[in-house]
């Protein structure tokens, strides 16, 4: 007989119940999500961040949703789709009231109530130390998206549809009528409330098929739901058109020269590929059984997963609650019918470390010095009546600039740009010197700020015309011979 304990979680045996119970483990992952991201810099190292506050701080100012461009010189007063309105204002709300600090906390919240609703909703099936190595590869792979943007702040809504889904199919019924604000606030958040509506499918199609005695009960109240599902979704400034955004947007070819857009690479650590590897391991010496339809959607998810970083983090709170049912069968995991003592005193140690947590970050000061998406030293050279008129930028510092009432060439608003004038723009920085000398005098561009190791600096080197007024590790910036 082994002398190891049988059970797969058998290392909680050697530590204090206490430490190992649900109500814990959810509340230490909320507590080291919350830290984790309040103290990582690179949270903010996107230059979306900046326009979607300066979006929401002119939706604020005006009450009224943006739907033209006002940041841009090229395309301002087309069209354009705030379809994250909400995240925006909230984004805008955090840093008006607490500066940098304040949208750290707001997306650390963010990422806590993701991380202990994550814990909460695998409790049931997961205990011990495979809850704590399930939770700690899931947001592993959510780490890469761990950024001051929309998406981030929806990642819980994704969770409570996710979890209310499987539940509803593990009791039997369709899905409860209160997840569908849920739905209607995501679909204002952010465009990966498509996702929720899509999941709603395949678990529909199993209800029905799992269902030989009452199917056609079955399939009309899924229907009904999906139907409810689909009406809030259109809660929205934009209706029908927040559902096609999001398609147009994923069709355009130069997204893939995006770095989030682009597939994962895995010459370099991924915790995807770490965890996907852990889970086949554990189901298939296992024997464990997956549901046909579960594995068409954990397939999807996967495929979207590699061929685009940005939608590993979908895999990554989606993936643990559709396989914690075959996983805790796989390995045996029985429930401990202990139930967890001393709530109050660990709901209140909870809110003294979030509340210490929360009130350090606000205290030490944060600095948005020079980085990848801040050329702030760079941008400092300027002169103020040059940075009024024409600039062709690089595409990361857009958003930056926007943020200092500065008027871009091209920010990362790709669905207002469109593929052509983006694949236009890729080709130019390329560099195409004939594109780029064509391209500064039809928009009469006055001055040049582009990264340090964008290929246009060389050329803008050599630009007839043109010379340097400012350089360092981050940026370059040109100006005009004739510029004033």
């Amino acid at each position: 007989m082994s002398a190891f304990p049988q059970r797969a979680d058998f290392l909680a045996l050697s530590l204090p119940k206490s430490l190992w119970n649900a109500r814990a483990i959810a509340l230490g992952a909320a507590a080291a999500a919350f830290a984790i991201v309040l103290f990582t810099p690179a949270v903010l190292n996107d230059a979306d961040t900046y326009w979607h506050i300066a979006a929401g701080r002119w939706m604020i100012d005006n009450q009224t949703v943006l739907r033209i461009d006002l940041f841009s010189y090229t395309f301002a007063g087309h069209p354009w789709q705030t379809h994250e309105w909400l995240a925006e204002i909230v984004m805008a709300l955090a840093y008006v009231g607490a500066g940098w600090g304040g949208v750290m906390l707001l997306f650390g919240a963010a990422a806590a109530l993701t991380a202990g609703l994550l814990a909460h909703h695998l409790s049931p099936r997961l205990s011990g130390l495979s809850l704590v190595a399930t939770l700690a590869l899931s947001l592993a792979c959510v780490a890469g998206s761990l950024l001051a943007r929309p998406h981030l702040l929806a990642l819980p809504l994704l969770e409570i549809w996710t979890a209310g889904l499987v539940i509803a199919r593990a009791e039997g019924r369709a899905p409860s009528w209160k997840l569908l604000p849920v739905l209607a606030l995501w679909a204002n958040l952010h465009a990966s409330f498509l996702l929720g509506l899509a999941l709603i499918v395949p678990f529909a199609l199993e209800a029905v098929w799992d269902d030989d005695k009452t199917r056609v009960r079955t399939m009309e109240r899924w229907a009904l739901f999906a139907l409810l599902a689909l009406l809030a979704a259109l809660l929205t400034p934009f209706g029908i058109e927040g559902l096609i955004l999001p398609f147009r947007l994923m069709a355009m070819p130069s997204l893939n020269l995006i770095s989030e857009w682009a597939p994962t690479n895995f010459q370099t650590f991924q915790p995807l590929g770490f965890a996907a590897a852990a889970a086949l391991y554990v189901l298939l010496s296992r024997g464990a059984k997956v549901k046909p339809l579960r594995i068409a959607i954990l397939l999807a998810l996967l495929y979207m997963a590699l061929a685009h970083v940005r939608h590993q983090m979908l895999i990554a709170i989606v993936g643990p609650l559709i396989l914690a049912e075959p996983l805790a069968e796989a390995l045996k995991i029985t429930q401990r019918e202990d139930k967890p003592r001393n709530g109050f005193a660990a709901a209140l140690i909870f809110a003294v470390v979030i509340t210490a947590l929360g009130g350090l970050r606000l205290w030490l000061p944060l600095i948005r010095g020079n980085g990848v998406t801040t050329p702030a030293t760079a941008f400092e050279s300027i002169p103020a009546s040059l940075a009024r008129t024409p600039v062709l930028n690089d595409y990361a510092f857009g958003g930056y600039l926007i943020f200092n009432d500065v008027r871009p060439f091209i920010d990362s608003r790709a669905e207002l740009y469109g593929e052509k004038f983006i694949g236009r723009y890729l080709q130019m920085v390329g560099p195409d010197k004939a594109l780029l000398a064509a391209t500064l005098a039809k928009y009469h561009v006055h001055w040049t700020i582009f990264a340090a190791d964008n290929p246009a600096v060389g050329a803008m080197d050599t630009m007839k015309g043109w010379h340097r007024l400012y350089a360092d590790r981050w940026a370059v910036v040109h100006v005009r011979d004739d510029a004033k």
